[in-house]
């Protein structure tokens, strides 16, 4: 459907461009905007790359492990009847981790292997386990302390302060976060009386 949408946009475009006469302007803005995609690929990229490494390196050492155990109080409350030794723990641990430090894309394989983990001790194969929906809020949400990826993109559009949206995405991700842990406990909630 979207491909359908972007199809028509894209022919629009054209026609529009060829019945105003600003063919010339609409070859120049399709230059343009491939180099500054490159330019930004590149940057997002680099960015990825450095966080990912150091996401690697965080799990290899003990700074993991204290980074884990900062957030503990918080795994215990949205993740009760998940234990500390088992496999899916730590991996919703780093998933957090990552995505408060904004590495969305770094954090997607963490989460996917965090849910196949979940996946494997869920008895209904078909229903999401309560964990799994809190885990599926959570990184909808994605609280983000450092938003490393939304910094590196204004970076590469050469924007004069990059960092002066830190604020505001404190504010958005942790009013989203807070929203969808208290609707999603509710809801849990509410429907397993409904279930009794």
């Amino acid at each position: 459907m979207l491909n359908k949408i972007w199809a028509i946009f894209i022919i629009v475009s054209v026609l529009f461009s060829i019945c105003t006469g600003n063919i010339d302007s609409l070859n120049s803005s399709i230059f343009e905007s491939a180099s500054s995609a490159v330019n930004m690929t590149l940057t997002f990229f680099a960015t990825i790359c450095l966080w990912s490494g150091i996401i690697k390196v965080l799990q290899e050492t003990k700074i993991m492990k204290i980074l884990t155990k900062i957030i503990s109080p918080v795994m215990r409350l949205l993740f009760p009847k998940i234990k500390k030794e088992e496999q899916a723990y730590k991996q919703i641990s780093i998933n957090l981790i990552a995505n408060m430090l904004g590495l969305g894309n770094a954090a997607t394989p963490l989460g996917l292997a965090a849910m196949q983990s979940m996946q494997e001790k869920n008895t209904k194969k078909d229903v999401l386990t309560d964990e799994m929906m809190m885990f599926i809020i959570l990184n909808t949400a994605s609280l983000q302390i450092i938003p490393s990826t939304v910094i590196a993109i204004r970076v590469s559009l050469n924007s004069k302060n990059p960092t002066s949206i830190i604020l505001p995405v404190w504010c958005a991700t942790i009013t989203a976060g807070v929203t969808g842990i208290i609707a999603t406990k509710i809801l849990l909630k509410h429907f397993k009386i409904k279930e009794q």
